[in-house]
């Protein structure tokens, strides 16, 4: 990728990612319901595609590890299926002193980002990546059906469920 893109950008994206994710959602740097469309999301993919520039040859999963223990403020090994529990989930959501906006939103945008930056850039998610983007993924779809009014649930969870099926044939 070069260093003067910034931004989701189909017309520099990687053609396997074209093919495996031709929907426009995905491409688009505006809607905040995509994966690069909010500023969370906008700047997972620019802060992967720095970590990116400053380590060419190592693996993506470090990338991850360093955005879930810098973003989450957790060790790597604590995002795990864990956090997929619902009553977990509701639990975080109506604690005043947990903020589930960053703690969950802004975290699981984050890895998203990133995970689905590399299909963008480089047409590939890496086999290790996948278990760790799918729990980003299922967690938001968990956090959207308690958050969101259903309009926006049930877009974003469409959204979310076309990134798990790519996910899966990536």
């Amino acid at each position: 990728m070069k260093d003067e893109i910034y931004g989701i950008d189909k017309d520099h994206a990687h053609a396997r990612a074209i093919a495996l994710i031709p929907e426009d959602f995905f491409w688009d740097p505006v809607d905040e319901l995509a994966p690069f469309g909010s500023d969370e999301g906008d700047t997972g993919l620019a802060s992967f595609r720095e970590w990116r520039r400053e380590y060419p040859s190592t693996p993506t999963i470090e990338c991850l590890k360093w955005t879930i223990e810098s973003v989450g403020e957790m060790a790597f090994e604590e995002y795990n299926e864990t956090l997929l529990d619902r009553d977990l989930i509701i639990r975080m959501k109506e604690d005043p002193a947990f903020d589930d906006q960053h703690f969950i939103f802004t975290l699981d945008a984050s890895v998203i980002a990133a995970g689905f930056g590399q299909l963008a850039d480089e047409g590939v998610i890496e086999e290790a990546n996948k278990p760790v983007i799918n729990i980003a993924l299922e967690r938001q779809i968990a956090w959207a059906q308690l958050s969101e009014s259903s309009s926006y649930a049930e877009q974003h969870i469409g959204y979310l469920n076309i990134l798990k099926r790519v996910l899966e044939e990536a």
